[in-house]
């Protein structure tokens, strides 16, 4: 799916759609400016207790003025992921606190803890930096807001009652048209100050992804724990894949296959002395066979399609569109191939959201687009239904046990009502330099 867009247009192009999301992006912006008085005092409320620490009243103050700066930055990472789509991924979590308070050993313990956490490190330069650097930012587009209002509604009632001097920006208010100046004046800077409230949140996000983003260390612990899971995963998917193997193996062509050799000798018995009955066990013998190779065609199928091996991911995903009750949209941007086991993800992870829209959406069509860019392959699918969606559920999880073992992220936004857009990500290479662009409705 898509990351959220703050202040920007709906698909369908309505104007109203983009001003409410300004105006909500102004209101941000005021928020954020306003929570930078917290931040400051959670900020220095960890600088009182570090400065109070060789007299030991600061033992007891850090680890709870520490807890309050970690909530606070933590809100300020989920507003940042809520508004722009921008993850900030965060440190580990504070050392504990010691089971008993009287316990001086423990609270020594834990103070050492948290001098030396680079996550508190990071929390407390941020709350430093913030109030000076962020929040001025957020307050731009306030300021040429609030100031266009002025010129705008309030200038034009009042120029007479301010006298001479009454300047308005670069203009000097003195007559109907230079009061009729100072209003389309007002007015751009109320646009301008709409208009930069988006672009201010998406660098105030930039700038607190800086400052609050994990310490390198705990990124790479994490990457390996990750890795680490990824292949505990693979394992498990791989033998739960073989088992399916073997059992539709065994009780699919097999056991045709079996019965088929039976009923060959049965014929071969009934063939001097019955030819009718043979001929007729031959009949069987042909439809059971036919069976047998339709369960290894659907056998093969469910491990690679012959469609993908042959044709690649986007015509793959076109037959999966003909199957679909649903009306597909699909436009492809692809490179020519990509890796095979790039491709066979794509297509499984692709069917399993069209599979989830065609269940769960209500919608009557989907759009797929599937592009190369960046040196990563990109799947979009979005549908126009009721919206809602879980991103904890099993198929979706499913989707992203697939994409793990690429570094492949899987991204939903599904807001109560719709749409709901899924968007995946597997960096890989491409292996042809030509890019084929198609669309079409299947």
């Amino acid at each position: 799916m898509t990351e959220p867009q703050v202040g920007m247009a709906q698909a369908d192009g309505r104007p109203g759609i983009s001003l409410r999301g300004a105006l909500a992006d102004i209101g941000r912006c005021q928020l954020l400016s306003l929570a930078a008085l917290a931040v400051f005092g959670a900020g220095t409320l960890v600088v009182g207790a570090l400065l109070l620490l060789p007299v030991g009243i600061g033992l007891l103050l850090l680890p709870p003025a520490a807890a309050a700066l970690r909530r606070t930055s933590d809100l300020y990472r989920d507003r940042v992921a809520r508004w722009t789509g921008t993850v900030i991924s965060p440190p580990q979590p504070l050392p504990p606190r010691p089971t008993s308070p009287e316990n001086t050993t423990g609270r020594h313990r834990q103070a050492r803890a948290l001098l030396g956490d680079n996550g508190f490190w990071h929390d407390l330069r941020w709350a430093w930096a913030e109030p000076w650097t962020g929040a001025l930012l957020a307050a731009v587009p306030l300021a040429l807001l609030e100031y266009g209002l002025f010129g705008a509604a309030v200038q034009p009632f009042v120029w007479r009652l301010l006298g001479d001097g009454n300047w308005y920006a670069f203009i000097l208010v003195d007559s109907t048209p230079t009061m009729l100046a100072a209003l389309l004046l007002g007015l751009g800077f109320i646009a301008a100050g709409l208009k930069l409230a988006p672009a201010t949140l998406r660098l105030h996000a930039r700038w607190s992804r800086r400052l609050l983003a994990a310490p390198h260390t705990t990124e790479l612990v994490r990457r390996i724990e990750h890795l680490a899971g990824s292949r505990a995963d693979i394992l498990d998917v791989q033998a739960a894949e073989l088992r399916r193997i073997e059992r539709d193996l065994h009780d699919g062509a097999q056991a045709r296959l079996v019965a088929l050799g039976m009923t060959l000798d049965e014929a071969t018995r009934l063939l001097d002395r019955d030819p009718p009955a043979a001929r007729a066990l031959l009949h069987e013998v042909r439809a059971t066979s036919q069976r047998a190779l339709q369960d290894l065609r659907e056998l093969v199928h469910g491990v690679l399609p012959p469609i993908l091996a042959d044709r690649g991911l986007g015509d793959a995903v076109r037959s999966l569109a003909l199957d679909s009750h649903l009306d597909v949209h699909i436009e492809t941007a692809l490179p020519g191939r990509l890796p095979a086991p790039v491709e066979s993800a794509g297509y499984f992870a692709v069917a399993e959201l069209l599979a989830n829209a065609a269940k769960h959406s209500g919608a009557p069509e989907v759009h797929i687009r599937l592009s190369h860019t960046d040196g990563a392959l990109r799947a979009t699918v979005t549908d126009e239904g009721r919206g809602g969606a879980d991103p904890g559920g099993s198929g979706l999880q499913g989707v992203r046990r697939r994409l793990d073992p690429f570094d492949g992220t899987l991204v939903l936004h599904s807001p109560p009502g719709g749409p709901t857009t899924a968007t995946l990500e597997i960096p890989c290479a491409s292996s042809s330099p030509k890019t084929s662009s198609s669309s079409g409705t299947d």
